[in-house]
């Protein structure tokens, strides 16, 4: 089926509130990669942003035979609940002192550029994890989610210029918290 001929998320979610499981399993392959990547940003962890986007999407099904066309896009719908739930599991942590978990190694040899990707990738991740609550949301939806500043404005509840000043000073920190590592990470020769 192309993308032109596909249907809307709120078609699909009608068809799964009728019965259609086939419905239910194209709206979960189209909503739970981009549910997950957006808690595992937020979390850094990968288990319990599987957890999230189990939940949301619980929470999807549940309300569907009560869904109100018009009201919201269910995508925006369920990415408020995702960033409701993981910002909750934040919450939590800080309330809770626990022990940080080193990630196993990986000792499989990796091409050159793999690992430099990779260590990347982590740098990234422990500097998006040091930026308040509200900035690391809005550059993870805004940068790494690609959603557009009023689609984020609408999740977060805020206006367009709180999202533009909150992705300004993110994008800012990240900058400063990285420069010291911009030669090992390979950006400079």
């Amino acid at each position: 089926m192309s993308d032109a001929a596909s249907p809307s998320d709120a078609a699909l979610l009608r068809r799964y509130a009728a019965g259609d499981a086939e419905a239910a399993q194209l709206l979960l392959d189209r909503l739970a990669p981009r549910l997950y990547r957006l808690a595992l940003r937020l979390l850094a962890d990968p288990a319990e942003a599987e957890d999230i986007v189990q939940e949301a999407m619980l929470r999807l099904w549940q309300i569907a035979p009560d869904w109100q066309p018009g009201a919201a896009q269910p995508a925006t719908w369920v990415y408020r609940v995702a960033m409701n739930l993981a910002t909750d599991r934040l919450r939590r942590r800080r309330s809770v002192a626990l022990d940080a978990v080193a990630e196993p190694a990986d000792d499989a040899p990796a091409p050159l550029q793999a690992m430099l990707d990779a260590d990347r990738e982590r740098a990234l991740e422990a500097a998006l994890a040091q930026l308040p609550d509200r900035q690391r949301t809005a550059v993870v939806l805004r940068h790494l989610e690609g959603l557009s500043n009023p689609e984020i404005a609408a999740l977060m509840e805020i206006g367009v210029e709180a999202v533009e000043s909150l992705t300004a000073r993110g994008k800012r920190r990240l900058a400063e918290l990285l420069a010291p590592r911009r030669a090992d990470l390979g950006y400079e020769s």
